[in-house]
């Protein structure tokens, strides 16, 4: 069942990239052939295009967690006991959910603060604009809520992605050598 719902959520999360990318590319294209065979342009075009670039911003920050793409340092974890990997593991996404706590907050006052305030060129409230880190912060909240409960509840192996990212890295080299 959590499966399902965490393949339909991905898919959504697919689409709305999709639909923000493919709308900036229209935006902008179109907006450069008008200029320069007409003359003229969509007043309105790099403003959205700006909108949707923040959006897919963020959408793409949640699609990297979900598939464990951020940068992360393992200098110093690559080298300790599984079970020391596991409580930094612990720690690390403890302070990452107390990092997108306070995101919230700030987005959800953001939010509050300009849903009454409008964009000069689109009209559209630019709550909505930053409503996208409400977004973002609950559904990265989320990724890391389930990765911490795998971890403690299930015991994930050694406790964290890294670790097999780590594997696979150095089956790799043991591959090409």
């Amino acid at each position: 069942m959590l499966n399902k719902v965490g393949k339909a959520l991905h898919h959504t999360l697919s689409v709305a990239i999709f639909i923000c990318l493919a709308t900036m590319f229209v935006l902008v294209f179109a907006n450069v052939v008008l200029r320069y065979a007409f003359n003229s342009g969509i007043t309105w075009s790099s403003e959205m295009s700006r909108y949707l670039f923040v959006w897919l911003v963020f959408l793409g920050a949640i699609a990297a967690l979900k598939d464990n793409m951020h940068l992360n340092m393992d200098l110093v974890t690559s080298i300790l006991p599984p079970k020391a990997k596991k409580v930094f593991f612990v720690i690390s996404n403890l302070l990452v959910l107390c990092t997108l706590g306070l995101f919230l907050k700030g987005s959800w006052s953001m939010t509050l603060l300009t849903m009454q305030r409008l964009s000069p060129a689109t009209n559209i409230p630019l709550g909505y604009v930053y409503g996208v880190g409400i977004i973002a912060s609950i559904a990265m909240g989320g990724i890391v809520l389930v990765r911490l409960v795998r971890t403690l509840v299930k015991g994930e192996k050694e406790g964290s992605l890294a670790a097999e990212q780590q594997e696979q890295t150095d089956y790799k080299f043991e591959k090409i050598n």
